[in-house]
């Protein structure tokens, strides 16, 4: 059974705020071959758990562009990667908005149940809600823009719960 590690929300919203209107050299850039919303989103998770998961396929990974794990890009396999992962890595539940805390990851789909893109929780004002949640994120990039200007149909909550080592 893998030891369990704290997740650092600190570093992970440090690096979210950071680099949230510009991009990190260390990895590159996908705003024009599908959107960089995941992979930013991965980045900040990565800053605050430390640990990448080298699973061929079903990991959450990142080397270069052409080695990688679909999890770390793709907004549905990140979901799946973080709700399922027993092993190594960070590891999340789908939670109700008021189980959200900085650092968390929230998805935001359409009518039809698909899941499009990914915002990272850099602050929250009072008790979590859908007015009071702040986001980060890459693609139509964002450094504490209000949860509340987004419209979409559907959208999830994802709690990271900890890091397997």
């Amino acid at each position: 059974m893998p030891v369990i590690n704290i997740y650092n929300r600190e570093k992970a919203v440090s690096y979210a705020l950071l680099w949230s209107l510009k991009r990190n050299p260390r990895y590159y850039d996908f705003t024009n071959i599908g959107g960089d919303c995941t992979n930013f989103i991965s980045q900040c998770i990565y800053a605050g758990s430390g640990v990448m998961n080298y699973t061929p396929v079903y990991g959450w990974y990142f080397v270069s562009l052409n080695n990688r794990a679909p999890a770390w890009t793709g907004v549905k396999y990140l979901y799946n990667f973080l709700t399922t992962n027993k092993t190594k890595g960070p590891f999340a539940s789908e939670v109700n908005v008021s189980e959200i805390m900085l650092g968390d990851v929230i998805q935001l789909g359409d009518f039809t149940g698909r899941f499009y893109h990914s915002l990272f929780v850099t602050e929250i004002i009072g008790k979590p809600s859908i007015d009071t949640i702040f986001i980060s994120t890459h693609t139509f990039d964002a450094k504490n823009r209000a949860l509340s200007s987004y419209i979409f149909d559907n959208i999830r909550y994802l709690h990271i719960n900890g890091v397997y080592n």
